[in-house]
């Protein structure tokens, strides 16, 4: 029965030609990272001129927006969208893990928790890129990316909160003593720079950037991986589906054409508006 099912996965999964296309991220996820990464760019793009408002770039960009006030709506306007995108994740976190009883949701393998194995990977990592030891196998997310996730989840709560602090100074003065609205100014630029600098280089890097995904990794925009690049990068979660006759399951058809090349005209477009953002910071911030 087993040898049936796995052939019965097969044939399942032959379609398309002999390419085929593993489900990775849902339309939600998906949508989600579109608001995320586009309103990041925003803060970004509306944020380092007003920490910067003396550079000549700064001063160029205002009058082109309408001023620094115009800049400062903007840069609100994507906080709050930003802020919506925040809690509908630890809404949907809380609804899987609470609500519908959801196992691994803080921890296995496909927990975005960081675990042993993710400590043993990265020592691993580091042995194999000095030709000490094998590649380390990774399952459903590799250890770099739990970091980025929690980089980014810790960034929303130190600027977010940093952020509304400032925004809303009168309301905080209630409760908060003249230092600490004077800090959250500091805070908020500090770790603002700090997550320009993070995402516009090793976040570009680990994602698009190495060699198994160069020159960009399609498939937070397309959701779907093709089977060879999935077994490849995941053979942990690879084998677990195949074993648990579950990879028809995740059959899914390949993405448009007209969609794949958006997609990429879009990723490619947000890494030059990050690479440009990060060369200003620097040059901003070492003149």
């Amino acid at each position: 029965m087993p040898d049936q099912e796995n052939s019965a996965n097969g044939a399942a999964m032959e379609h398309h030609g002999q390419t085929r296309y593993i489900a990775r991220f849902t339309r939600a996820q998906r949508t989600l990272h579109a608001v995320l990464f586009s309103t990041f760019l925003g803060l970004a793009a509306t944020g380092l001129p007003l920490r910067f408002s003396e550079s000549f770039w700064a001063r160029k960009f205002a009058a082109i927006m309408g001023g620094f006030g115009a800049i400062l709506a903007f840069h609100k306007l994507c906080a709050v969208i930003l802020t919506l995108a925040f809690l509908i994740h630890v809404k949907d976190l809380f609804t899987r893990a609470f609500l519908r009883h959801e196992k691994g949701i803080f921890w296995g393998s496909g927990s975005m928790v960081a675990n042993w194995k993710d400590v043993k990977d990265l020592v691993g990592h580091f042995r194999w890129f000095v030709g000490l030891g094998p590649r380390p196998r990774f399952g459903r997310y590799a250890y770099w990316e739990k970091f980025d996730y929690w980089a980014v989840f810790w960034g929303m709560m130190v600027i977010g909160f940093s952020g509304y602090a400032m925004w809303f100074a009168p309301f905080f003065a209630h409760f908060l003593p003249g230092w600490a609205l004077n800090a959250v100014l500091v805070v908020h630029s500090e770790e603002g720079l700090l997550a320009i600098l993070f995402i516009f280089s090793i976040h570009f890097v680990n994602t698009h950037l190495r060699p198994d995904s160069f020159p960009m990794d399609m498939v937070i925009f397309t959701g779907v991986e093709s089977e060879e690049e999935f077994k490849t990068k995941r053979p942990l979660e690879y084998e677990k589906l195949v074993s648990q006759n579950k990879l028809a399951q995740r059959m899914a058809e390949p993405p448009a054409l007209w969609y794949t090349n958006f997609s990429r005209s879009v990723g490619f477009a947000a890494i030059a508006i990050g690479l440009l953002l990060l060369v200003l910071t620097l040059s901003a911030y070492f003149s």
